[in-house]
C-alpha cells in the first residue's frame, strides 16, 4: 500500500524511532522522546502534524537516551540521562517520559536523582507546530507556510495558525512552569535520593477558551485512561491463546494489539468499527487494506469486517468522477480526515483508484455471511454487493473480454491500482514496465471468488436464476484465464495481461492468491507451488513479490523483490488449499521466525534477501509499523494451519490442524462463534472444541469451498 501518489516512497522515518498509535492519532519520535522538524516525525491528529518540534532540555542538553519500551500501542516509557556539563560519564541524573497518545499527546516526566547530594536541574520545552498535512510530511514538500501567533497564559502556550480561510491551534499545558510565548521552563532542586515530576500536555485547540484535556495517564492507583478502558474491552472480546512456542504466542498477542490500536470509528457510527490500514502515514480507512485486514481476522472478531463492508458500502461510487477516479459501484481505495486533503487527492477526500477494493467487497461479504450475522443485516448489504457486480461487468471490464483491467482516468492517479501499486510495480520478465489497460491475474481471481460468494448467497436464498447466471460467468472466467494466462514453458501463470493483451511473463507472488480461491486448474497447481517454492521465488523468510532471475528484481525494492507479510499469508492458504501442506507450513513457519526480530511485530514489510545472506530479515527502510494487513498475517497463518473455519447457516465448524511439531500445543478460549463463545484445544495435533452453540456441529476436514457449494447447488436442481 503506497500512499497516494505512489512514485513517491514515505520518507526514512530512521532507525530506533518509536510510532505510538491509537486510532487515527499517531506519534512518532527519536528514542530518547524527542520530535524534531528535520525528521517526518510529529504529533499527528486528523491527517494534520499538530507538533513538529517536541524537544526537551535538561541544563541546555537533550537527553541521552537508554531505553524506550512500547507498553501498550498507544503509550511509552522512554528512560534517558542527564548529561554532564564537567566531562564525567555517569551522573546521578535519570529521567523518565511516560507518554500517551490520543487526541494529542500526555507526557509525565520525572527526574530522578541518585547522588546523596541536592541537584539542580533546569529542564525546557521547545514545541512548534507546522499544522503540516500528512502528505507533506511523508514526502518532505511542506509547501504552506501557516500565520502564526503564540500566546502565553499562566501555564499554558496557545499556538494558532491561518491558513486561506483555514484555521487550527494547540494547546499546551505545563502546570508550575515559566511559560513565554517561546519557551516553557522548569527550574527544580530535587533533593539526594529523590524524585520530581510534573505532567505536560499536548492537545488540539480550536475554540478560545478550550476545555481541559481528558485525562490520560494515571500514575497513582489504578486509575485508567480513555485508551485503557477501550483496549480493556477489545481484550475481553477476542480469543486468549496460549501456544506451546512462547515466541508464537508473543507473535500472536502483539498482532491483537495491534488490531486493537488500529480499529477507527466512522465518526457518523460510532459503533462501526473499522480497521486503518497502518502506522504512520496511513490512519486511515483503506478499501482493500482495511478488507484484508478484517478478512484475516475473522476468528479475533468478525465484527471489523462487518463494520469495514458497512463503512465502505456507505461510500459506494455513485457518479463518474476522472478526477477521483469515482465510478458507479466502485468501492474507495482511501478516505482522508482533513481540509487539506485536497493537496492529495485531487480535492476530495476519498480517491477510488483501486481495481481490488471492489470485487473484494463482494468476497468479504461472502465470509461475513458465513459468520452468522444476522439475516437483514447481510440482506442490507447485498444492494452494494450487487452494484459492485454492476461495476465490474461495465466499468471493470471496459472492452468486455471478461478480464478486469485498470487505467488511471487522470495524470494524478495512481498508475498501477492493484495491490502492487507503485509506479514500477508491474513488469516483464525482461524488466520493461507493463503498457495500461492491465488485467492483473489476482485481480481475476478475487472477481472470481466474487461471482461465487455471490452466487452461492443467491443460491442459499433461493434465487436459483442469480446463482446459475454468475456459476456460468465464473466457470467462464476460469476456463478463459487459464488459457490466456498460463505460460506453459515457465510453469507459472502471466502476472497480468498488458493493454495489447499480451502475457507479462515476469514470475510474481500474485499467482499465489490465485491458488487462495480456486481458480488455478488442479493440473497446474503442483507447478505454481513449485515455482512459489523455488529458490528464486523464496527468501527463506517469506515468497519473494518478484523472482531473483526477473530484470527488474531488486531485493530493497517496495513491489519488486521485497517480501510482504499478508501476501504471504494468502499465498499459505492457497497453497494448503490444493494440499501443499509441508509448503504452507514452510512459509507459515519462515514469517513467525522473521517477526522474532522484531519483538513479534511483522512490518509492512522487509527486503528479499536470501536467508542464506543475511542470518536476519533485512528491513525495509520506510515499512508501516504496526500495519493492518501485517498484524492480522500471523492471525491468518496460525488459523491456516488449524484449518480452520466455519459456516453458521449450514451448522458447521470446521477443523482439521496441521500445526508443526515446533507451535506446540495451542489452547484457544473466548473465540467468537455464531454468537457464542468456544474453547479450542489441539493437543498432538488432535482437536478438541468445547462451547459451540446449539445446533452447530464440529467436522474434521476443510469448510465446503465455495466452489464445491455452487456446483452442489448448481447440480440440485437439475432434473433426473
Amino acid at each position: 500500500m503506497a500512499g497516494w501518489n505512489a512514485d513517491t516512497a514515505a520518507g526514512p522515518v530512521g532507525s530506533g524511532t518509536i510510532t505510538l498509535v491509537e486510532g487515527t492519532s499517531f506519534c512518532i519520535s527519536l528514542p530518547n522522546g524527542d520530535i524534531h522538524p528535520e525528521y517526518p516525525h510529529g504529533v499527528f491528529f486528523q491527517d494534520t502534524r499538530i507538533l513538529s518540534r517536541w524537544s526537551l532540555t535538561f541544563n541546555g542538553q537533550p537527553l541521552e537516551p537508554l531505553a524506550a519500551e512500547t507498553k501498550e500501542p498507544y503509550r511509552a516509557l522512554f528512560a534517558g540521562r542527564i548529561t554532564r556539563s564537567d566531562g564525567y560519564a555517569d551522573t546521578p541524573l535519570i529521567v523518565e517520559r511516560l507518554r500517551e497518545v490520543g487526541a494529542g499527546i500526555q507526557e509525565q516526566v520525572t527526574i530522578r536523582n541518585y547522588s546523596p547530594n541536592p541537584a539542580e536541574c533546569v529542564m525546557s520545552v521547545r514545541a512548534e507546530s507546522d499544522f503540516a498535512d500528512l502528505f507533506e510530511v511523508k514526502e518532505a514538500r511542506i509547501q504552506r507556510r501557516w500565520e502564526e501567533t503564540r500566546e502565553a497564559d499562566g501555564d499554558s502556550l496557545t499556538i494558532r495558525a491561518t491558513w486561506q480561510d483555514v484555521r487550527k491551534g494547540i494547546l499546551i499545558q505545563a502546570p508550575g512552569a515559566d511559560v513565554t510565548q517561546d519557551a516553557v521552563t522548569y527550574r527544580v532542586s530535587i533533593a539526594p535520593h529523590s524524585q520530581w515530576s510534573t505532567v505536560l500536555t499536548a492537545v488540539p485547540s480550536t475554540e478560545a477558551a478550550s476545555p481541559p484535556p481528558p485525562s490520560f495517564i494515571h500514575p497513582e492507583g489504578d486509575g485508567l485512561s480513555p485508551r485503557d478502558r477501550r483496549r480493556q474491552e477489545w481484550v475481553a472480546k477476542i480469543p486468549v491463546v496460549q501456544l506451546g512456542n512462547r515466541s508464537i504466542e508473543r507473535t500472536l498477542r502483539r498482532s491483537y494489539d495491534d488490531l486493537g490500536a488500529l480499529r477507527i470509528e466512522d465518526p457518523n457510527y460510532p459503533e462501526r468499527i473499522v480497521v486503518a490500514a497502518g502506522a504512520p502515514w496511513f490512519m486511515t480507512l483503506f478499501g482493500r487494506d482495511s478488507l484484508w485486514a478484517s478478512e484475516m481476522s475473522m476468528p479475533v472478531d468478525p465484527s471489523l469486517a462487518l463494520g469495514t463492508l458497512q463503512t465502505l458500502a456507505d461510500r459506494q461510487g455513485k457518479v463518474v468522477d476522472p478526477m477521483s477516479e469515482e465510478e458507479p459501484g466502485k468501492i474507495l481505495h482511501e478516505v482522508r480526515l482533513d481540509v487539506s486533503s485536497g493537496l492529495s487527492l485531487g480535492g476530495k477526500s476519498v480517491y477510488y483508484g483501486s481495481v481490488d477494493a471492489t470485487p473484494l467487497f463482494v468476497t468479504v461479504l461472502g465470509t461475513v455471511s458465513r459468520w452468522g450475522f444476522a439475516k437483514e443485516t447481510i440482506a442490507a448489504l447485498l444492494p452494494h454487493a450487487d452494484r459492485a457486480l454492476d461495476w465490474i461487468r461495465d466499468y471493470g471490464d471496459k472492452d468486455g473480454d471478461g478480464f478486469v483491467e485498470y487505467e488511471r482516468l487522470n495524470p494524478q492517479g495512481l498508475i498501477n491500482q492493484g495491490w502492487k501499486d507503485s509506479w514500477d510495480g508491474i513488469n516483464f520478465a525482461d524488466g520493461r514496465m507493463a503498457e495500461p489497460p492491465i488485467a492483473l491475474c489476482e485481480v481475476q481471481a478475487y472477481v472470481y471468488d466474487a461471482y461465487m460468494a455471490r452466487s452461492w448467497i443467491a443460491y442459499d436464498a433461493g434465487d436459483t436464476a442469480l446463482g446459475d447466471e454468475l456459476a456460468d460467468r465464473a466457470a467462464q472466467l476460469k476456463k478463459r484465464f487459464n488459457e490466456q494466462f498460463w505460460i506453459p514453458e515457465r510453469g507459472c501463470y502471466a502476472i497480468a495481461l498488458d493493454g495489447k493483451k499480451r502475457q507479462v511473463d515476469a514470475c510474481a507472488s500474485n499467482i499465489g492468491h490465485c491458488l487462495w480461491v480456486g481458480l488455478v486448474d488442479e493440473d497446474k497447481a503442483p507447478q505454481v507451488a513449485e515455482r512459489l517454492m523455488s529458490p528464486e521465488m523464496f527468501s527463506g523468510w517469506g515468497v519473494r513479490t518478484l523472482a531473483s532471475d526477473m530484470g527488474a528484481y531488486n531485493p530493497a525494492s517496495y513491489h519488486n523483490g521485497s517480501v510482504w507479510p499478508h501476501d504471504n499469508a494468502v499465498i499459505a492458504a492457497g497453497l494448503m488449499r490444493y494440499g501443499f501442506v509441508a509448503e504452507a507450513q514452510r512459509i507459515a513457519t519462515a514469517l513467525m521466525e522473521a517477526a522474532e526480530f522484531s519483538d513479534g511485530r511483522l512490518p509492512e514489510l522487509f527486503c528479499g534477501f536470501s536467508r542464506d545472506q543475511f542470518a536476519e530479515p533485512v528491513p525495509y527502510p520506510t515499512a508501516c509499523s504496526p500495519q493492518a494487513w501485517a498484524a492480522t498475517t500471523p492471525i491468518q497463518l496460525v488459523t491456516t494451519l488449524m484449518r480452520y473455519d466455519t459456516h453458521v447457516s449450514r451448522g458447521g465448524f470446521w477443523m482439521d490442524p496441521v500445526l508443526p511439531e515446533s507451535y506446540g500445543n495451542l489452547h484457544i478460549s473466548n473465540a467468537p462463534m455464531g454468537g457464542g463463545r468456544i474453547t479450542i484445544d489441539i493437543a498432538d495435533s488432535v482437536p478438541t472444541v468445547q462451547g459451540l452453540p446449539e445446533g452447530m456441529v464440529f467436522h474434521k476436514g476443510h469448510r465446503p469451498w465455495l466452489t464445491e457449494l455452487v456446483k452442489e447447488a448448481g447440480h440440485r436442481k437439475k432434473p433426473g
